[in-house]
């Protein structure tokens, strides 16, 4: 599916992040791909990439800085010339920003949030899109945004903000014939979203509600969803938020008995 593609994917930090599974199922798929980490984390980036089929390169890259972004950009024209795909996978938002307290997080940190989790796409995607020809993919993680979670508070604004420029960059780049699309996956049981409080109510709302069922510890078929939409067979799709959470963003809301 992904024979002769050429990936980069951010956001590997263990072999549980979704991330790693997408570039486990790209190499099975036939794809060549490079990964990026950042500061102290890219030591946990290039222990998870070991475990890969073929282990791949980890470029240094810290989302929120332009020298970075120039330099994947620049490694990746003189390592390839092109660009046939990239996974945006990368969040974060300050401990104040989570957790209940909403009502009081600080501008910078409801900033930090949104320029981390939703204008990175627009960056990354800028540094990119130079090497990337007709035909090239750019995919971004989300979590839903169309309802406020518990404890989610500003990441879900960020997420919400996430959507908004990934259509306004379908907009942009597909005169050039790039597509972009959004995974919106259930929750999984990563090491990012253990840092989030009340990670565990929003899995009991999953259990209840989801009509397929949800698996929290196996982002595979959120992989394969990645997959495709990096690949030829989703070649007339751009700007489309594809669900992969058992069903459950169709389904209205039944308790779980657990409130």
């Amino acid at each position: 599916m992904l024979a002769g593609k050429r990936l980069l994917i951010t956001g590997v930090l263990t072999r549980d992040s979704i991330a790693w599974h997408v570039a486990e199922r790209a190499q099975q798929e036939g794809a060549e791909i490079v990964l990026t980490g950042f500061g102290r984390a890219r030591r946990l980036t290039e222990r998870a990439a070991k475990r890969l089929p073929d282990p791949p390169d980890v470029l240094e890259l810290d989302v929120n800085s332009d020298d970075d972004l120039r330099a994947v950009h620049d490694e990746l024209a003189k390592r390839w010339g092109r660009v046939d795909g990239v996974l945006h996978a990368i969040a974060f938002a300050p401990p104040d920003a989570l957790g209940g307290s909403f009502l009081s997080t600080p501008a910078d940190s409801a900033e930090t949030a949104f320029r981390t989790s939703a204008f990175s796409l627009k960056a990354l995607a800028v540094a990119v899109a130079p090497l990337m020809g007709s035909g090239s993919s750019i995919v971004g993680l989300d979590f839903d945004a169309s309802r406020a979670w518990p404890a989610y508070d500003w990441m879900g604004v960020a997420k919400a903000g996430l959507e908004a420029v990934s259509r306004y960059l379908a907009r942009h780049l597909g005169p050039q014939g790039v597509r972009v699309n959004l995974v919106s996956a259930g929750p999984m049981r990563t090491l990012a979203a253990e840092s989030i409080p009340g990670f565990g109510q929003i899995e009991s709302t999953w259990s209840a509600n989801a009509p397929l069922g949800w698996d929290v510890e196996d982002p595979g078929p959120v992989a394969d969803a990645v997959c495709f939409l990096l690949s030829d067979l989703a070649r007339a799709i751009s700007g489309e938020i594809l669900h992969v959470d058992g069903g459950f963003h169709a389904m209205a809301p039944v308790d779980d008995g657990s409130s």
